[in-house]
Protein backbone atom coordinates (compact mmCIF):
# COMPACT_ATOMS: atom_id res chain seq x y z
CA UNK A 1 0.00 0.00 0.00
CA UNK A 2 1.43 3.55 -0.64
CA UNK A 3 2.82 5.43 2.17
CA UNK A 4 0.46 8.29 3.24
CA UNK A 5 3.55 10.17 3.30
CA UNK A 6 3.59 10.29 -0.56
CA UNK A 7 0.22 10.85 -1.26
CA UNK A 8 -1.36 13.70 -2.78
CA UNK A 9 -2.95 15.76 0.10
CA UNK A 10 -6.37 15.65 -0.97
CA UNK A 11 -6.35 11.68 -1.00
CA UNK A 12 -4.92 11.65 2.59
CA UNK A 13 -7.81 13.84 3.44
CA UNK A 14 -9.93 11.17 1.98
CA UNK A 15 -8.33 8.73 3.74
CA UNK A 16 -8.31 10.56 6.75
CA UNK A 17 -12.65 11.41 6.77
CA UNK A 18 -12.59 7.72 6.17
CA UNK A 19 -10.95 6.65 9.00
CA UNK A 20 -13.12 8.98 11.46
CA UNK A 21 -15.94 7.79 9.52
CA UNK A 22 -15.35 4.21 10.77
CA UNK A 23 -14.16 5.46 14.55
CA UNK A 24 -17.12 7.90 15.04
CA UNK A 25 -19.98 6.17 13.29
CA UNK A 26 -20.70 9.18 11.41
CA UNK A 27 -19.74 12.14 9.63
CA UNK A 28 -16.66 14.11 11.42
CA UNK A 29 -17.39 17.27 12.24
CA UNK A 30 -13.90 18.50 12.20
CA UNK A 31 -14.04 17.76 8.67
CA UNK A 32 -13.73 21.05 6.20
CA UNK A 33 -16.99 21.30 5.09
CA UNK A 34 -16.40 23.59 1.89
CA UNK A 35 -13.73 24.30 -0.97
CA UNK A 36 -12.84 27.34 1.40
CA UNK A 37 -11.06 25.04 3.85
CA UNK A 38 -10.63 22.10 1.61
CA UNK A 39 -6.60 22.64 1.62
CA UNK A 40 -6.40 21.90 5.46
CA UNK A 41 -3.52 19.24 5.87
CA UNK A 42 -5.43 16.72 7.04
CA UNK A 43 -4.26 15.07 10.80
CA UNK A 44 -4.39 11.60 10.92
CA UNK A 45 -6.69 9.45 13.45
CA UNK A 46 -6.16 10.45 17.46
CA UNK A 47 -6.01 7.30 19.75
CA UNK A 48 -9.15 7.26 21.92
CA UNK A 49 -8.12 7.23 25.52
CA UNK A 50 -10.26 8.44 29.13
CA UNK A 51 -6.73 9.23 30.69
CA UNK A 52 -6.46 13.01 29.40
CA UNK A 53 -10.05 13.50 30.49
CA UNK A 54 -9.36 11.72 33.73
CA UNK A 55 -6.61 14.36 34.30
CA UNK A 56 -8.11 17.18 32.76
CA UNK A 57 -11.55 16.87 35.50
CA UNK A 58 -8.91 15.73 38.16
CA UNK A 59 -6.85 19.09 37.96
CA UNK A 60 -10.36 21.12 36.97
CA UNK A 61 -11.42 20.05 40.20
CA UNK A 62 -13.90 18.03 38.92
CA UNK A 63 -15.02 14.62 40.11
CA UNK A 64 -14.29 11.99 37.55
CA UNK A 65 -16.46 9.84 35.81
CA UNK A 66 -17.23 5.94 37.36
CA UNK A 67 -13.18 4.36 37.27
CA UNK A 68 -11.03 7.34 37.18
CA UNK A 69 -7.69 6.14 38.30
CA UNK A 70 -7.56 9.53 40.69
CA UNK A 71 -10.94 9.08 42.66
CA UNK A 72 -9.18 7.59 45.43
CA UNK A 73 -7.23 10.91 45.64
CA UNK A 74 -10.87 12.84 45.86
CA UNK A 75 -11.30 12.37 49.31
CA UNK A 76 -7.75 13.74 50.40
CA UNK A 77 -8.57 16.99 51.85
CA UNK A 78 -5.92 18.90 49.44
CA UNK A 79 -8.54 17.83 46.25
CA UNK A 80 -11.43 18.81 47.95
CA UNK A 81 -9.73 22.02 49.63
CA UNK A 82 -8.56 22.77 45.41
CA UNK A 83 -12.01 21.83 44.24
CA UNK A 84 -13.50 24.52 46.70
CA UNK A 85 -11.34 27.24 45.17
CA UNK A 86 -11.84 26.28 41.34
CA UNK A 87 -15.41 25.83 41.95
CA UNK A 88 -15.37 29.79 43.39
CA UNK A 89 -13.11 30.72 40.78
CA UNK A 90 -14.70 29.38 37.67
CA UNK A 91 -18.64 30.61 39.33
CA UNK A 92 -17.05 33.75 38.82
CA UNK A 93 -16.48 33.56 35.17
CA UNK A 94 -19.26 31.72 34.64
CA UNK A 95 -22.02 33.68 35.62
CA UNK A 96 -20.66 37.19 35.01
CA UNK A 97 -18.39 36.85 31.79
CA UNK A 98 -19.36 33.65 29.99
CA UNK A 99 -23.26 34.54 29.46
CA UNK A 100 -22.48 37.95 27.72
CA UNK A 101 -19.63 36.19 25.76
CA UNK A 102 -22.16 33.58 24.41
CA UNK A 103 -24.98 36.22 23.88
CA UNK A 104 -22.17 38.10 22.07
CA UNK A 105 -21.38 35.43 19.86
CA UNK A 106 -24.90 34.21 19.17
CA UNK A 107 -25.66 37.97 17.94
CA UNK A 108 -22.06 39.06 15.92
CA UNK A 109 -20.24 36.21 14.93
CA UNK A 110 -22.91 33.11 14.21
CA UNK A 111 -22.96 34.34 10.61
CA UNK A 112 -19.33 34.65 10.10
CA UNK A 113 -18.16 33.37 6.86
CA UNK A 114 -15.93 30.72 8.09
CA UNK A 115 -17.64 29.94 11.72
CA UNK A 116 -17.92 26.36 10.95
CA UNK A 117 -14.75 26.28 9.63
CA UNK A 118 -11.10 26.45 11.43
CA UNK A 119 -10.45 29.27 13.77
CA UNK A 120 -6.94 30.18 14.03
CA UNK A 121 -5.36 31.62 17.16
CA UNK A 122 -1.81 32.75 16.77
CA UNK A 123 -0.08 34.10 20.15
CA UNK A 124 -2.53 32.24 21.85
CA UNK A 125 -0.89 30.39 25.03
CA UNK A 126 -2.96 27.48 26.23
CA UNK A 127 -6.38 29.71 26.25
CA UNK A 128 -8.59 26.96 24.52
CA UNK A 129 -11.23 28.82 26.45
CA UNK A 130 -11.81 32.07 24.50
CA UNK A 131 -12.47 30.23 21.74
CA UNK A 132 -14.56 27.38 22.27
CA UNK A 133 -16.75 30.15 23.52
CA UNK A 134 -16.78 32.92 20.86
CA UNK A 135 -16.54 30.13 18.12
CA UNK A 136 -18.33 26.96 19.06
CA UNK A 137 -19.73 25.90 15.54
CA UNK A 138 -15.77 25.41 14.53
CA UNK A 139 -14.54 21.90 13.92
CA UNK A 140 -10.90 22.61 14.19
CA UNK A 141 -9.01 25.49 16.46
CA UNK A 142 -5.42 26.18 15.07
CA UNK A 143 -3.69 27.71 18.48
CA UNK A 144 -0.17 28.83 18.05
CA UNK A 145 2.55 30.44 20.76
CA UNK A 146 5.94 30.14 21.78
CA UNK A 147 5.49 27.58 24.84
CA UNK A 148 5.69 23.92 24.48
CA UNK A 149 3.14 21.51 24.31
CA UNK A 150 3.99 19.26 27.30
CA UNK A 151 2.89 15.85 27.93
CA UNK A 152 0.35 14.60 30.23
CA UNK A 153 1.29 13.49 33.42
CA UNK A 154 0.44 9.93 34.58
CA UNK A 155 -1.91 9.19 37.34
CA UNK A 156 0.16 7.75 38.81
CA UNK A 157 2.44 10.71 39.05
CA UNK A 158 0.05 12.35 41.85
CA UNK A 159 0.87 11.54 45.19
CA UNK A 160 -0.84 12.35 48.60
CA UNK A 161 2.16 14.28 50.12
CA UNK A 162 3.19 16.52 47.24
CA UNK A 163 -0.80 16.82 45.88
CA UNK A 164 -1.31 19.66 48.46
CA UNK A 165 1.52 21.65 46.58
CA UNK A 166 0.77 20.45 42.96
CA UNK A 167 -2.83 21.10 43.28
CA UNK A 168 -1.86 24.80 44.56
CA UNK A 169 0.95 25.39 41.94
CA UNK A 170 -2.02 24.35 38.88
CA UNK A 171 -4.65 26.85 40.36
CA UNK A 172 -1.99 29.70 40.19
CA UNK A 173 -1.06 28.77 36.89
CA UNK A 174 -4.54 29.28 35.38
CA UNK A 175 -5.98 32.56 38.11
CA UNK A 176 -4.94 35.08 35.50
CA UNK A 177 -7.15 33.84 32.93
CA UNK A 178 -9.93 33.26 35.42
CA UNK A 179 -9.46 36.77 36.71
CA UNK A 180 -8.21 38.96 33.56
CA UNK A 181 -9.27 37.06 31.05
CA UNK A 182 -5.56 36.50 29.40
CA UNK A 183 -2.68 34.57 30.52
CA UNK A 184 0.40 36.97 31.41
CA UNK A 185 3.80 36.01 29.04
CA UNK A 186 6.34 36.29 31.74
CA UNK A 187 4.49 34.00 34.40
CA UNK A 188 3.99 31.46 31.44
CA UNK A 189 7.72 31.46 30.52
CA UNK A 190 8.16 30.34 33.91
CA UNK A 191 5.07 28.02 35.01
CA UNK A 192 4.54 25.93 31.71
CA UNK A 193 8.59 25.25 31.41
CA UNK A 194 8.97 23.10 34.20
CA UNK A 195 8.03 25.03 37.69
CA UNK A 196 4.37 23.46 37.12
CA UNK A 197 4.13 21.36 34.24
CA UNK A 198 6.34 20.78 30.85
CA UNK A 199 4.40 22.65 28.70
CA UNK A 200 0.52 23.43 27.26
CA UNK A 201 -1.74 20.50 27.70
CA UNK A 202 -2.13 20.72 31.14
CA UNK A 203 -3.97 23.85 31.37
CA UNK A 204 -5.69 23.12 28.05
CA UNK A 205 -6.91 20.13 29.10
CA UNK A 206 -8.31 21.87 32.52
CA UNK A 207 -9.66 24.56 30.58
CA UNK A 208 -11.49 22.18 27.85
CA UNK A 209 -12.80 20.36 31.48
CA UNK A 210 -14.33 23.61 33.08
CA UNK A 211 -16.00 24.80 30.03
CA UNK A 212 -18.01 21.21 29.97
CA UNK A 213 -15.84 19.42 27.22
CA UNK A 214 -15.06 15.57 26.98
CA UNK A 215 -11.77 14.94 25.95
CA UNK A 216 -11.72 11.88 24.13
CA UNK A 217 -8.22 11.20 23.19
CA UNK A 218 -4.79 12.96 22.38
CA UNK A 219 -1.37 13.01 20.27
CA UNK A 220 1.80 14.11 20.25
CA UNK A 221 2.19 15.38 16.77
CA UNK A 222 5.06 18.04 14.58
CA UNK A 223 5.24 19.28 10.76
CA UNK A 224 6.53 17.26 8.38
CA UNK A 225 8.72 18.98 5.57
CA UNK A 226 5.26 19.38 3.63
CA UNK A 227 4.06 21.61 6.06
CA UNK A 228 1.15 17.78 6.79
CA UNK A 229 0.42 17.16 10.70
CA UNK A 230 2.33 13.79 11.87
CA UNK A 231 2.73 11.95 14.92
CA UNK A 232 5.84 12.38 16.75
CA UNK A 233 7.63 10.70 19.81
CA UNK A 234 7.12 12.46 22.90
CA UNK A 235 10.62 13.05 23.75
CA UNK A 236 10.88 14.08 20.48
CA UNK A 237 14.52 16.36 19.63
CA UNK A 238 13.87 18.36 16.05
CA UNK A 239 17.49 18.06 14.71
CA UNK A 240 17.27 21.58 13.93
CA UNK A 241 16.24 24.67 16.11
CA UNK A 242 12.59 24.44 14.15
CA UNK A 243 10.56 21.75 15.54
CA UNK A 244 7.38 23.27 15.10
CA UNK A 245 6.00 20.59 17.69
CA UNK A 246 2.32 20.33 19.45
CA UNK A 247 -0.40 18.67 20.61
CA UNK A 248 -3.79 17.38 19.02
CA UNK A 249 -6.93 16.86 21.11
CA UNK A 250 -10.07 15.48 20.14
CA UNK A 251 -12.82 17.07 22.52
CA UNK A 252 -16.52 16.35 22.73
CA UNK A 253 -19.18 19.73 23.68
CA UNK A 254 -21.54 18.26 26.66
CA UNK A 255 -23.96 20.07 25.59
CA UNK A 256 -24.82 19.16 22.05
CA UNK A 257 -22.35 16.28 21.38
CA UNK A 258 -20.50 18.00 18.22
CA UNK A 259 -17.14 16.74 18.33
CA UNK A 260 -14.13 19.05 17.44
CA UNK A 261 -10.21 18.96 17.28
CA UNK A 262 -7.31 21.30 18.72
CA UNK A 263 -4.22 21.64 17.04
CA UNK A 264 -1.74 23.70 19.39
CA UNK A 265 1.63 24.20 17.67
CA UNK A 266 4.86 25.71 19.53
CA UNK A 267 5.98 27.91 16.87
CA UNK A 268 8.72 31.37 16.85
CA UNK A 269 6.10 33.86 14.48
CA UNK A 270 8.85 36.10 14.30
CA UNK A 271 9.69 37.35 10.97
CA UNK A 272 13.85 36.07 11.14
CA UNK A 273 12.64 32.65 12.45
CA UNK A 274 9.51 32.62 10.13
CA UNK A 275 10.70 33.30 7.08
CA UNK A 276 12.63 30.13 7.47
CA UNK A 277 10.22 27.68 8.75
CA UNK A 278 9.17 26.31 5.29
CA UNK A 279 6.76 23.78 6.86
CA UNK A 280 5.02 26.28 9.02
CA UNK A 281 4.63 28.21 6.23
CA UNK A 282 3.23 25.36 4.12
CA UNK A 283 0.89 24.53 6.45
CA UNK A 284 -0.72 28.25 6.96
CA UNK A 285 -1.44 27.45 2.71
CA UNK A 286 -4.23 25.10 4.20
CA UNK A 287 -5.93 28.06 6.30
CA UNK A 288 -7.46 29.71 3.71
CA UNK A 289 -10.82 31.32 4.26
CA UNK A 290 -10.76 30.42 8.02
CA UNK A 291 -11.65 33.20 11.18
CA UNK A 292 -8.65 34.71 13.14
CA UNK A 293 -8.79 35.23 16.34
CA UNK A 294 -6.42 37.88 18.22
CA UNK A 295 -6.66 38.73 22.09
CA UNK A 296 -3.81 40.01 24.66
CA UNK A 297 -0.92 39.30 21.88
CA UNK A 298 1.51 41.76 23.82
CA UNK A 299 0.85 43.65 20.31
CA UNK A 300 2.95 41.66 18.33
CA UNK A 301 1.42 42.46 14.75
CA UNK A 302 2.35 46.37 15.39
CA UNK A 303 6.37 45.57 15.57
CA UNK A 304 7.84 45.36 12.04
CA UNK A 305 9.55 41.85 13.19
CA UNK A 306 5.80 40.55 12.98
CA UNK A 307 4.70 41.38 9.50
CA UNK A 308 5.04 37.87 8.06
CA UNK A 309 2.60 36.65 10.33
CA UNK A 310 0.58 40.08 9.55
CA UNK A 311 0.48 39.60 6.18
CA UNK A 312 -0.67 35.93 6.42
CA UNK A 313 -3.22 36.70 8.48
CA UNK A 314 -4.54 39.45 6.06
CA UNK A 315 -4.26 37.71 3.15
CA UNK A 316 -5.64 34.25 4.41
CA UNK A 317 -8.66 35.03 6.55
CA UNK A 318 -12.31 35.54 5.99
CA UNK A 319 -12.62 37.17 8.80
CA UNK A 320 -10.46 38.79 11.83
CA UNK A 321 -11.92 39.12 15.28
CA UNK A 322 -9.31 40.94 17.58
CA UNK A 323 -8.93 43.41 20.75
CA UNK A 324 -6.80 46.40 19.48
CA UNK A 325 -3.11 44.33 20.49
CA UNK A 326 -4.30 42.62 17.12
CA UNK A 327 -3.51 44.15 13.78
CA UNK A 328 -3.48 47.47 13.67
CA UNK A 329 -6.49 49.16 12.23
CA UNK A 330 -4.65 51.10 9.63
CA UNK A 331 -4.04 47.17 7.71
CA UNK A 332 -7.58 47.01 7.36
CA UNK A 333 -8.12 48.72 3.87
CA UNK A 334 -11.94 50.15 3.13
CA UNK A 335 -11.75 48.27 -0.18
CA UNK A 336 -11.29 44.76 1.62
CA UNK A 337 -12.43 44.90 4.80
CA UNK A 338 -15.88 45.66 6.45
CA UNK A 339 -15.08 46.90 10.22
CA UNK A 340 -17.73 46.34 13.02
CA UNK A 341 -16.32 48.28 16.56
CA UNK A 342 -17.78 47.25 19.65
CA UNK A 343 -16.95 48.84 23.30
CA UNK A 344 -14.71 51.67 23.45
CA UNK A 345 -11.23 52.35 22.53
CA UNK A 346 -9.04 54.45 24.90
CA UNK A 347 -5.64 53.77 24.68
CA UNK A 348 -3.49 50.57 25.51
CA UNK A 349 -2.99 49.74 29.17
CA UNK A 350 0.29 50.01 31.17
CA UNK A 351 3.37 49.67 29.57
CA UNK A 352 1.66 48.90 26.12
CA UNK A 353 0.31 52.70 26.27
CA UNK A 354 3.30 54.00 23.52
CA UNK A 355 1.28 51.75 20.97
CA UNK A 356 -1.33 53.74 20.80
CA UNK A 357 -3.45 53.89 17.71
CA UNK A 358 -5.06 57.57 17.02
CA UNK A 359 -6.64 56.60 13.81
CA UNK A 360 -8.17 53.76 15.70
CA UNK A 361 -9.84 56.38 18.43
CA UNK A 362 -10.86 58.66 15.69
CA UNK A 363 -12.61 55.61 13.81
CA UNK A 364 -14.26 54.58 17.25
CA UNK A 365 -15.39 58.37 17.60
CA UNK A 366 -16.86 58.76 13.77
CA UNK A 367 -18.23 55.05 12.99
CA UNK A 368 -21.12 53.02 14.31
CA UNK A 369 -19.71 51.31 17.32
CA UNK A 370 -21.77 48.31 19.56
CA UNK A 371 -21.41 47.71 23.02
CA UNK A 372 -19.65 45.26 24.46
CA UNK A 373 -20.90 43.60 27.60
CA UNK A 374 -18.36 41.62 29.01
CA UNK A 375 -14.50 42.61 29.69
CA UNK A 376 -11.67 41.07 27.71
CA UNK A 377 -7.86 41.96 27.13
CA UNK A 378 -5.21 43.95 28.54
CA UNK A 379 -6.76 46.64 31.48
CA UNK A 380 -9.24 43.72 32.35
CA UNK A 381 -11.92 46.30 35.01
CA UNK A 382 -9.58 49.11 34.42
CA UNK A 383 -10.09 50.46 31.12
CA UNK A 384 -13.35 50.03 28.31
CA UNK A 385 -12.71 46.72 27.06
CA UNK A 386 -12.95 46.60 23.19
CA UNK A 387 -12.97 44.41 20.09
CA UNK A 388 -13.01 44.51 16.13
CA UNK A 389 -14.59 42.23 13.72
CA UNK A 390 -13.41 42.77 10.02
CA UNK A 391 -14.96 40.82 7.57
CA UNK A 392 -13.09 40.10 4.43
CA UNK A 393 -15.18 42.01 1.57
CA UNK A 394 -15.54 38.85 -1.33
CA UNK A 395 -14.63 35.68 0.68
Amino acid sequence: MQSTEMMPTRLVLVLALAAALTACGGSPAWAPKSEAASTFPAPGPVPRTRTADDVANFLAGIPGRPGSPLAGLESEPAWQTFRGEMDSSWNRIAYEWLPPMSAFQKTELAGLPGASQVVFYPFSGPDALAITILFPSSPVYVMVGLEPGGTLPEPNQFSPEKLESHLAAVRNSVSSVFQRSFFITREMDKEFRGEVTDGLLTPILLLLARSNHTVLGYRYIRLDENGRIIERAANYKAPGRIGNKGLEIDFQTDADQSMHKLIYLSVNLADERLAENQPFLKFLEGLKGTTTYFKATSYMTHHKNFSMIREQVLSKSAAILQDDSGIPYRYFDAADWQVQFYGNYEKPYGSFVWLEQPDLREAYATLPTKPLNFRIGYGFARIPSNLLLAKHIGK
